[in-house]
């Protein structure tokens, strides 16, 4: 029996391919030996298993102006594995999915055969004309090209008609709106025309290149002939249109005006360009507008070099195409201020063509891995400072192995944000294998501890050291180190130490007679007295930069109150400026807001005179007015910035011509450019 119902399924699919071959424009359902003006109900075998769904393209034979006919609908009961599988297989029409789309679709396929036939027949027409005797078969042939000449023809105008009718709804002007100048409106509206014919998501269809069934969805592509194709064709299709199509120019700014000009003036002021732009700067900045023109920088001072680079980095425009522009054979400093885009083959490039380099520095080099390290190992290369920022994917054996092999040359390392690498036995390697090493920074680390920053004090000839650690370091751990090298230390910087105390402050003070640069952040347990012990009787010389910055107190019930002298306060702030305020450049007690009013005045009084001070920050230091900022502007001759962020109390001054002051919210931003003289 199951043998029987495969048979008759055949038949039946075997019929319909061969009726639906021979006349196009016949009803599926009919049967190919049947009257075409019969019911197709009349002759159909009851005994056949029904597959298909009856009077689904009544109207393909209608006039195009009749109302169109509702098809009927059928209940039949569920379908075994077996008939879906052979439906599938011969592919019988409306074996799935049974809908007025499919039916519109499967009719529009039916007329383009019956378009392609009558092409056909036509040139074949054009060739018996030239014979010299027309016959019978001949003359039958031209009236039938000739009746499907008309009905090609009113096809033609009822999609004429659609698409006129497309060309006026609201769906094309939305897509004319977001296409570019170069497609055409007939194209946009055959596309919409081809998109409302096509099947509807969920349902089977095959595809228009391979012509194998699949499903369709949302996503879904055309295909370039009609039709919609697979997911791998439509992949196929997609890359070749983009690899094909042309880049488009892109559209022109409006000049800036209004607020825009104001935020790009504000934008300079920030960055310290004030007044007219150099030379130098509008060509690096034509250089970064027309870099894809640019083979090489040529023989450029190392400061220019630098300043492109800083500009293409701002810019994102580190690529592995820009890359050689900085990369020479003769090139022995190279800085990238910004590495994201660059991978490995292009960190390996940098040793590959410059043999001669001597100082490399790195920000965001996310890719310099392990590889790039061993290959960095195998080249004849001799490092005199090494700055890595970013490169957290660089494990701890190869950093020890860059240490052991390239440490004898190098004099500067700088490590950021290397999470849990570059750890204790790193820096323990340091003062073994780096016997010229004068300067260390270490941000962002999260593996070393008291341990490696004891081994430190093995570095004899350190002079700048950099730490900010995320392990809590015992105090006397600093006074350790500083008590071996704190002889020769130029610069000394602790960031975010919450629990460093005045012990290590009185370290300092005892231990460090050559410091230019003290830097303390974040700390909650300094004292004013400690501050006060420190600048008192110093034997160093004036210090050129400080920074306490946060450095105060954290008590949630009692902000404004201090009783202990935690952080800077007023009486530290006045040993600070007596001891170092005549040779002092740069000053930052951000947020050390225990600062007094009287205190300020009395460091910046009338007859007070700080000649090489340039930059100031007192940001969020409550006391501070516009009558002290007045003051700072008549005691500073050569002040350039003052940040005032936070100080509520600073509300109108004065700004002398060439001072920038930041902080100040007023209609034209919150930085303001002095214009008095």
């Amino acid at each position: 029996m199951l043998y029987l119902h495969v048979l008759v399924i055949a038949e039946c699919s075997f019929r319909a391919r061969r009726s639906a071959r021979q006349n196009p424009n016949q009803n599926p359902n009919q049967n190919p030996n049947q009257n075409p003006n019969q019911n197709p109900n009349q002759n159909q075998n009851h005994n056949a298993p029904q597959v298909i769904s009856q009077n689904n393209n009544q109207n393909d034979g209608q006039p195009p102006n009749a109302a169109p006919q509702r098809p009927t609908r059928a209940v039949y009961g569920p379908q075994s594995a077996l008939t879906d599988f052979l439906a599938a297989s011969f592919e019988i029409p409306h074996s799935h999915n049974i809908s007025a789309s499919r039916i519109r679709e499967e009719a529009e396929t039916r007329r383009r055969q019956a378009a392609t036939e009558q092409q056909d027949n036509e040139e074949g027409a054009d060739v018996n004309q030239t014979a010299p005797i027309l016959t019978e078969s001949t003359t039958s042939t031209r009236g039938s090209v000739r009746n499907r000449t008309g009905e090609q023809s009113k096809k033609r105008n009822q999609e004429d008609k659609a698409l006129e009718k497309i060309k006026k709804s609201k769906s094309f002007k939305k897509r004319k709106r977001n296409a570019g100048d170069s497609e055409d409106d007939d194209d946009i509206a055959r596309a919409i025309f081809e998109e409302r014919g096509a099947p509807a998501p969920g349902q089977m269809e095959n595809c228009a290149m391979c012509d194998k069934r699949f499903t369709v969805t949302p996503y879904s592509v055309a295909g370039p002939e009609g039709g919609l194709l697979c997911a791998p064709c439509g992949r196929q299709v997609a890359k070749e249109q983009q690899q094909g199509q042309t880049k488009k120019k892109p559209r022109k700014q409006p000049a800036a005006s209004g607020v825009g000009r104001r935020r790009t003036i504000q934008s300079r002021i920030l960055d310290g360009d004030v007044g007219t732009k150099s030379l130098a700067t509008l060509c690096v900045q034509t250089l970064a507008k027309n870099v894809d023109l640019a083979d090489n920088l040529g023989d450029l001072p190392e400061h220019v070099i630098d300043k492109i680079a800083r500009m293409f980095s701002k810019r994102r425009l580190m690529k592995p195409e820009t890359l050689p522009l900085f990369s020479q054979p003769n090139t022995e400093t190279l800085r990238i201020y910004d590495g994201a885009k660059l991978h490995e083959q292009e960190f390996m490039s940098i040793f590959q063509v410059s043999p001669n380099l001597r100082h490399l520095k790195i920000r965001c080099g996310i890719q310099f891995k392990d590889e790039v390290m061993d290959y960095l190992l195998t080249r004849d290369i001799s490092l005199e400072s090494f700055y890595l920022h970013g490169a957290n994917l660089l494990s701890e054996e190869k950093w020890q192995e860059f240490i052991k092999v390239k440490g004898q040359t190098l004099k500067a390392l700088q490590v950021y944000y290397t999470d849990k690498h570059f750890g204790d036995e790193s820096v323990a390697l340091l003062g073994k294998h780096c016997p010229n090493m004068t300067r260390l920074k270490i941000s962002n680390n999260q593996s070393l501890t008291n341990e490696g920053v004891k081994s430190i004090a093995n570095i004899s000839k350190l002079q700048h050291l950099g730490l900010q650690l995320h392990n809590k370091t015992a105090n006397a751990t600093y006074i350790h180190t500083l008590s071996h090298i704190g002889q020769g230390l130029q610069t000394f910087s602790l960031k975010i130490v919450p629990d460093l105390d005045d012990t290590v402050l009185k370290a300092i003070h005892d231990h460090c007679r050559s410091l230019t640069k003290l830097r303390i952040t974040d700390s909650e347990s300094l004292t004013d007295k400690g501050i006060v012990d420190l600048f008192k009787d110093w034997a160093n010389l004036p210090l050129l930069d400080i920074d306490f910055q946060k450095c105060r107190q954290l008590d949630s019930t009692m902000p404004r109150q201090n009783p202990d002298g935690i952080g800077l306060c007023g009486e530290g702030f006045k040993a600070l400026m007596a001891h170092s305020g005549q040779k002092l450049q740069y000053l930052n007690v951000h947020a050390c807001r225990h600062i007094s009013r009287e205190a300020f005045e009395e460091v910046f009084n009338e007859n007070a005179d700080y000649p090489e001070l340039r930059e100031l920050e007192i940001s969020f230091c409550e006391e501070v007015t516009d009558f002290i900022v007045g003051s700072i502007f008549r005691a500073c001759p050569n002040i350039r910035e003052v940040n005032v962020f936070g100080c509520m109390k600073v509300r109108d001054v004065r700004v002398p011509r060439g001072v920038i002051l930041v902080g100040v919210p007023n209609a034209l931003g919150m930085m303001m450019e002095g214009v008095d003289n």
